[in-house]
């Protein structure tokens, strides 16, 4: 917020001290003393007396522009943004001829209080103007001012709906409460806390910025928040955090000089990403996610994508298109972060941008920008995916949920249904509060459900801690990568729905497991998709089915949604170097034995020809046809027969 006011304000500053080696306006000598008082006050920041000395300039000579200019920079400075607009307009009225500058600076202002009408009409004078020596990026300016306001004006005509709902007395308190988390099965609600206090004068300030946690009880209420954990929360401050979709993962923004952060953190400088974890119901301590994700500038808001390997955050660092930009790195396999990578300028625009959040469906942003179109100040926008994986033009999601002020921090629950936000609106139960209100439908992403479940030793029944992966079968994009608990096994990962998924889940010792389903559309959105996974122990003798393995009818080409799995045997191979497998083909009993037995053998050597061409060394490996005399279950269903129709890997020395 102070950064962003300091570009306005140096914006007039900057012109006013144009206006100083220009000749005054006036001539009377009373008033220019006078004016030239309120300057000098004014740089020493004594305002009042500043104000005073304007109006014996004005009164002196009612025709002198300038104090008036003056005069709404004071405002500005103050964030009197009507009495400022009022002073820009006063300047006008008695000298027209000012400074060409004045005109986009007061539309500007105007945009900040909603007088839409004006404002239009004074971006459009001062392009009119056309001031020579004025870089192009000052009339790109205000092309975009008037499409926002003529977009406001219709805007306003035509309102989304929109009843936000105090998040209530377990979450919000008498101080100040923003950026809302909430996971996926909505049982737990993450948020910063600032405490105040007040100080000698009585006035209150800033005391304290942590995270606070509030679990849904039975009967749906939130619990009292409390802190959440000193390996977290520390003596100075921790803010805009981001809670992956299960609960276990945390990223989050700390702003402080070079040096120790804090609980043994460091920091590059100016404000850095950090990063803890929940293991066995305990968060590690925070740590920085280093280099090259942070660096000497600022990098903040981050926002954790549901597939497990993608971080979106805001930075000013060099290379982004306006003050504040959003941008994204991957998490590689060895468990650095790859190189930032610039969203570009379809969400990134000459303005700012932040309060990225990427919804859990990974394919639908929302986020704030004083760039794009929109009613003025910070509007919230929405921009989805496209087929070719960049992101689509952004959405304004429409009055009154955006208005001439600031509105950013949105988060949509993963129903996709409400969203939530901090705000500082009458009713609240200290400064800002959380709220929450029903998305419009035009603003919602992919419905989504979740799957929860718990990884676990087949033959002990031990909780297990596992690899997994969720892939989407007609791209071969992951939609979800994580880890299940070391010490529960459990885990939990958001789908979009209407897809066809393989799960692929892997711990060192333990044969792969593979799965595959479709999950389709929910007459009850959210509700959970279980999946309990067995791990059987590497050990000689021991079958895996490929059930990811696909081929076309009736014969032994392998259509392309089988690389994913293959690839995973592949892996698993090069992980297990002294391991020999026998590769097995099946079939149902429709047609002759003898071509079934055919069909299987020329099946599991198409396997071992992929295998091979993947760089394994054919000595270890094996095929077999078994045609339709294993079957796994009756031939006597549709279902069944498809059952029976499979290729598994069996270990023959390990």
């Amino acid at each position: 917020m102070v950064k962003r006011l300091f570009i306005l304000l140096a914006a007039i500053a900057g012109i006013f001290t144009s206006c100083r080696a220009q000749p005054l306006s006036t001539t009377n000598k009373k008033a220019e003393k006078a004016f030239r008082l309120a300057q000098q006050y004014r740089d020493a920041y004594k305002y009042d007396e500043a104000l005073k000395e304007i109006a014996k300039a004005t009164e002196a000579d009612p025709t002198f522009a300038e104090p008036y200019i003056l005069k709404a920079n004071i405002h500005g400075e103050r964030r009197q943004w009507a009495e400022c607009a009022d002073a820009f307009n006063k300047a006008f009225a008695v000298n027209p001829n000012v400074s060409s500058y004045s005109y986009f600076d007061c539309a500007t202002v105007e945009m900040k209080v909603g007088r839409y009408a004006d404002a239009r009409k004074h971006f459009q004078e001062f392009i009119n103007r056309k001031p020579p020596g004025v870089k192009q990026s000052y009339f790109d300016k205000a092309e975009t001012g008037i499409a926002s306001c003529n977009f406001a004006e219709k805007a306003m005509a035509s309102p989304v709906p929109f009843n936000p709902v105090n998040a209530g007395n377990g979450i919000n308190a008498t101080d100040c409460e923003y950026f809302p988390n909430i996971t996926a099965d909505e049982s737990m609600f993450l948020f910063t806390r600032n405490s105040r206090k007040a100080d000698d004068t009585g006035v209150m300030r800033v005391s304290q910025e942590d995270f606070f946690v509030s679990y849904r009880n039975n009967g749906g209420e939130w619990s009292v928040a409390t802190g959440l954990s000193p390996m977290v929360n520390s003596e100075r401050n921790e803010g805009a955090p981001s809670l992956s979709p299960d609960g276990r993962f945390l990223f989050f923004a700390a702003c402080e000089e070079y040096g120790d952060y804090g609980n043994g953190r460091m920091g590059f400088g100016s404000c850095d990403i950090f990063f803890t974890k929940k293991v066995n119901g305990q968060w590690t301590r925070a740590a920085n996610v280093g280099a090259p994700l942070n660096t000497r500038h600022w990098e903040s808001q981050p926002s954790f994508s549901s597939d497990g390997k993608t971080l979106y955050f805001v930075s000013n660092r060099p290379g982004g298109f306006g003050d504040g930009d959003i941008w994204m790195s991957q998490l590689q396999p060895d468990n650095t972060w790859s190189q930032p990578v610039n969203l570009g300028d379809v969400i990134n625009t000459p303005g700012r941008e932040e309060g990225v959040f990427i919804h859990s469906d990974n394919q639908t942003l929302y986020f704030a920008s004083n760039g794009h179109v929109g009613m003025g100040g910070l509007d919230l926008y929405v921009s989805r995916r496209m087929p070719d994986g960049n992101w689509g033009k952004p959405e304004n999601i429409g009055y009154p949920i955006n208005t001439f002020k600031d509105e950013s921090g949105l988060i949509v629950n993963s129903k996709g249904e409400y969203a939530y936000f901090s705000s500082d609106r009458e009713g609240t139960l200290g400064c800002e509060d959380i709220y929450m209100f029903e998305l419009p439908k035009s603003a919602q992403p992919v419905q989504v459900t979740y799957m929860k479940g718990k990884v676990f030793n087949k033959r002990t029944n031990k909780p297990l801690g596992a690899a997994f992966e969720l892939i989407d079968l007609e791209t071969g994009v992951t939609v979800a990568s994580s880890v299940s608990d070391p010490v529960s096994g459990e885990f939990l990962v958001c789908i979009p729905v209407n897809k066809n998924y393989a799960l692929n889940v892997s711990s060192p010792g333990y044969l792969f497991f593979s799965e595959t389903f479709q999950l389709k559309a929910s007459a009850e959105p959210g509700k959970p998709v279980r999946r309990d996974v067995p791990m059987q122990p590497i050990e000689v003798g021991g079958t895996v089915p490929l059930n990811n393995v696909f081929f076309e009818t009736d014969k032994f080409d392998l259509r392309p949604e089988s690389k994913v799995e293959l690839d995973k045997l592949i892996a698993f191979l090069n992980a297990n170097p002294n391991m020999r497998i026998e590769l097995g083909g099946h079939t149902d009993n429709v047609g002759s034995s003898a071509a079934n037995l055919t069909l299987s053998q020329n099946r599991a050597k198409a396997v071992l020809n992929y295998l091979v061409k993947g760089g394994i060394d054919a000595s270890r490996l094996t095929s077999k046809g078994y045609g339709d005399t294993k079957p796994k279950v009756p031939n006597d269903t549709p279902e069944n027969r498809q059952l029976n129709r499979r290729t598994e890997f069996t270990v023959l020395s390990i």
